[in-house]
């Protein structure tokens, strides 16, 4: 019995799934919507006939679909669960998920699966609500969780944790996992850690750990990987960082002057008097020394992905 679940596989009964199968279904839909046969044969312990029957169960009852994906070599075909009927009964009929995607998303979906069936036990924040929710009963403000803001003809849209990676919660600490989906560079998973900078210190001054793990495909990822996020664990000798309260404010400051909220940016006397005000915090937060921001940096190779390549 995966913990994490909450007994949501329950719900798959209606569509003719039990035990196992619907705890794989489950896990799917609230982690990345996509699997490779692999995978579902290591979850399942099952051989590829029973594997290609499952594929096939899903696909014949309208839920999914399985296609070998242009452009993505090495993992053969992926099947897509893709009913809103199926996500509705899982409480996530919103999750983009059920969606197609780009094949550097559909990999970091992949990525992320691989990771969390590896680590069922952990106890995963399976959608964005949750992660908010869970977050906020903490006592920490949304201005401090990683956000992207959605521009659309219906109006805005801010979306939180908006690249959809693993987050693990408990009593001790949080473990969050970076999927590397092949990129040439770091600077994506620096971005990533930068969007999450303000939320790993307030859980710090909460005293909690903070785990961080790379979780990528090759050797040459894991290691340049591993460069970025070993820092991330070691205190430096440079200025301090704001702590978490402080941070909040001048996440406020800045999504106000950004977004143009005239009436955020009033409460401070205006824009100039809300510029001098981020200037001040700032300055009084550097004072001091530098606190490592997590509390523990690993990387993790995966098995079954490893030969994955899209371009």
């Amino acid at each position: 019995m995966i913990a994490h679940l909450n007994g949501r596989e329950k719900v798959l009964e209606a569509f003719g799934w039990t035990g196992k199968k619907a705890e794989w279904i489950a896990l799917v839909c609230l982690h990345s919507g996509v699997f490779t046969r692999a995978q579902c044969a290591r979850f399942l312990g099952a051989h590829p006939e029973q594997v290609r029957r499952v594929v096939h169960a899903l696909i014949a009852e309208g839920l999914a679909a399985e296609e070998t994906v242009p452009g993505l070599r090495g993992i053969g075909r992926v099947c897509r669960i893709y009913s809103r009927r199926v996500y509705r009964a899982l409480g996530a009929e919103h999750v983009r998920h059920r969606r197609a995607a780009a094949n550097e998303v559909l990999l970091r979906r992949l990525l992320s699966l691989d990771y969390v069936v590896e680590h069922a036990d952990l106890p995963w924040l399976s959608t964005e609500p949750e992660k908010v929710a869970a977050f906020e009963a903490l006592g920490i403000g949304r201005a401090l969780l990683p956000s992207r803001l959605y521009r659309g003809a219906a109006g805005d849209t801010r979306r939180f944790f908006p690249v959809k990676l693993p987050v693990a919660l408990d009593s001790t600490r949080a473990v969050f996992v970076y999927a590397e989906p092949g990129h040439e560079t770091a600077t994506a998973l620096r971005s990533w850690g930068a969007a999450h900078r303000g939320l790993w210190d307030a859980l710090r001054e909460q005293g909690r750990a903070v785990e961080i793990v790379a979780a990528a495909r090759t050797m040459e990822e894991i290691d340049r990987a591993g460069r970025v996020i070993r820092k991330w664990a070691e205190a430096g000798s440079g200025p301090a960082e704001p702590d978490a309260r402080t941070a909040e404010e001048l996440a406020r400051i800045e999504r106000a002057i950004i977004e143009g909220a005239v009436h955020v940016l009033e409460e401070f006397g205006g824009l100039q008097a809300a510029m001098k005000r981020s200037v001040a915090l700032e300055n009084r937060a550097r004072r001091g020394p530098k606190r490592a921001p997590v509390s523990r940096a690993a990387t993790w190779r995966t098995i079954r992905l490893q030969g994955a390549r899209y371009r």
